[in-house]
């Protein structure tokens, strides 16, 4: 299935580029996520824990760049992974694109294809769904990435937070009631009088 989303940065582009690619710092800003690997400058292991209502996942992987195109500020990276019980796994392709859409201000384009195989396939039946559910873990590696890059103490002092599983009963509820709003709109009032 294929997902469209992105996000804004307050940097101009140069920088968000040099942001983004510093992974260890992306990476404590990916909800429910922890690198724990670094195999070479472009491989990385990690894993990511998520919760699916009463159904907790937790998928470890690998990452590697497969381009980095610092002219037209574009990165491809490849992607796989398995559930730690053996309930499947999940293979994807993303490319992130960078542009700069006002003087400090930077738009990140990503598109991903995603494969999931296995139990864990039957989250993947309403690929609408799931990519709002991707938009909403967007948004919150958005907000997570802008508050460090705000915050006043630098991001190497601060204690890196254990990685907590992503809600995704919240993610999945707050993805259906944007669907819901978008699709239902207010009937119109007649003006009085």
């Amino acid at each position: 299935m294929k997902i469209e989303n992105g996000f804004d940065l307050p940097l101009p582009v140069a920088e968000a580029w040099r942001v983004l690619l510093d992974i260890e710092r992306v990476a404590r800003c990916v909800p429910g996520a922890e690198l724990t690997e670094k195999l070479d400058p472009d491989s990385y292991r990690g894993k990511i824990a998520v919760r699916l209502g009463p159904v907790a996942l937790s998928f470890n992987g690998m990452a590697r760049f497969i381009e980095i195109d610092e002219a037209a500020r574009r990165v491809r990276v490849k992607a796989n992974g398995s559930e730690s019980k053996g309930r499947g796994g999940a293979e994807a392709s993303a490319q992130f694109a960078l542009a700069e859409i006002a003087p400090r201000q930077t738009h990140v384009a990503i598109t991903t294809d995603l494969a999931l195989n296995g139990s864990v396939a039957q989250y993947g039946r309403g690929a609408a769904m799931i990519g709002a559910v991707a938009q909403q873990l967007v948004d919150q590696f958005a907000a997570r990435l802008g508050a460090e890059l705000s915050s006043e103490t630098p991001a190497a002092a601060a204690p890196a937070a254990p990685a907590r599983p992503i809600s995704g009963f919240r993610l999945v509820f707050a993805a259906l009631w944007h669907a819901i709003r978008r699709m239902i709109a207010p009937p119109s009032r007649p003006e009085a009088g």
